[in-house]
């Protein structure tokens, strides 16, 4: 690896809105790829006017979802501009990826079939939101139904309180993830094979694939799974504890760590406790344990118990606020917040690295039709 751009020859056509396909060409964009993002004249990407913030006329989430990508401007509705676009299609992409209503790219005339009878090299990737097949394909979908309908909320949160979205857009972002996974597994192949095809994921599948463990656990054990929330249904004690001053989260997550652990609170002889003297008995009697320990954690500030946890090696971490997450040495030591190059802006960047090198902000998120008469050669 001598790059930290491998897709530096790779160009993605964007026909995209919100956030799952943006995500998906960010990623794309991150590696070096040439992204091309196809925008409605007037409002373009919907996600522009999501906020406050904005700068530049612009919110800060659609600078997150666009940084280092190229805006062009079509009327989709239009013979003419289309045109345009299918041939820069044919001269030029490599990859399409959309995420338009259900069937809607059809109706444009923009939909593979079409695309890769002209060109069956091209890679096309759909992004919808309940799949490709069965009886709710042409229903709309967002991340928070998603949450709610792919059981998401069923396990979030806290016994006996609402259901609560998940404070990220766990299930648009995955979804773009699964994409450029996809595309870069497709562009592999075509190097072996010289064609291409046409991949599909979507927001459904990408909550289903989140809930793996919890779906396969009620298979096995046809227990339907409830809220533990700051815990986890398999493992105790794994979970957020209130200490004298703030939240400290604490993950003894096997015997010997238990065990570490009751030393550490003075409470040796709870290790050999037939309640607590396996994984299995903590997590049947987790209740009880947890409401103990609650009580031995208040009564000192976090930075002891810290202390404590890590002179014994016990998994601990402190619940940072957003503030604290960006002014951390470790968040500053990996330089994943970066510098736009041509303005002072600071975004968070991919995480991964090439033979250590983290892929670099290029270009600041482009304004609306920006690179038209770059991109479509107009004069």
């Amino acid at each position: 690896m001598t790059s930290a751009a491998p897709l530096s020859n790779v160009v993605v056509v964007e026909i995209g809105h919100s956030v799952a396909a943006p995500f998906g060409g960010f990623i794309l964009a991150q590696m070096g790829a040439t992204v091309i993002k196809v925008e409605n004249p007037g409002t373009g990407d919907h996600a522009r006017k999501w906020g406050p913030p904005f700068r530049d006329d612009m919110s800060v989430l659609f600078e997150t979802l666009n940084r280092d990508k190229k805006s062009i401007v079509l009327n989709l509705r239009s013979a003419e501009e289309r045109a345009e676009l299918v041939q820069f299609i044919q001269d030029k992409a490599d990859v399409v990826l959309q995420n338009l209503r259900p069937h809607s790219i059809d109706e444009l005339g923009l939909g593979a079939e079409v695309l890769l009878a002209a060109k069956p090299s091209l890679i096309y990737c759909n992004v919808s939101s309940y799949g490709h097949v069965g009886p709710m394909r042409l229903q709309p979908g967002y991340d928070p139904l998603m949450q709610a309908y792919g059981g998401i909320m069923s396990v979030t949160g806290e016994e006996g309180r609402p259901p609560i979205r998940v404070g990220v857009s766990l299930i648009d972002k995955g979804a773009g993830m699964w994409a450029a996974m996809a595309i870069l597994a497709a562009l592999y192949e075509r190097d072996r094979t010289g064609k291409g095809g046409v991949l599909d994921t979507s927001l459904y599948e990408t909550a289903l694939s989140w809930m793996d463990a919890q779906i396969t656990s009620y298979l096995a054990s046809g227990e339907v799974p409830r809220r533990y929330g700051s815990g986890a249904a398999q493992i105790a004690p794994y979970k957020v504890f209130e200490t004298a001053d703030h939240y400290l989260m604490v993950a003894a997550g096997n015997d010997g760590l238990f065990r570490k652990l009751c030393t550490v609170i003075a409470r040796p002889q709870w290790a050999d406790d037939p309640r607590f003297i396996s994984n299995a008995a903590r997590v049947k009697n987790r209740d009880i344990l947890c409401d103990m320990l609650q009580e031995i954690f208040h009564a000192a500030p976090r930075s002891e118990w810290i202390a404590k946890l890590e002179k014994a090696k016990i998994p601990n971490a402190a619940l940072q606020t957003i503030n604290d997450v960006v002014d951390n040495v470790q968040t500053q030591s990996l330089g994943i917040i970066q510098p736009c190059p041509d303005n002072e802006h600071m975004l968070v960047g991919l995480p991964i690295s090439f033979d250590g090198v983290r892929p670099q902000f290029r270009s600041a998120p482009p304004h609306l039709g920006e690179h038209n008469d770059d991109v479509l050669g107009r004069k």
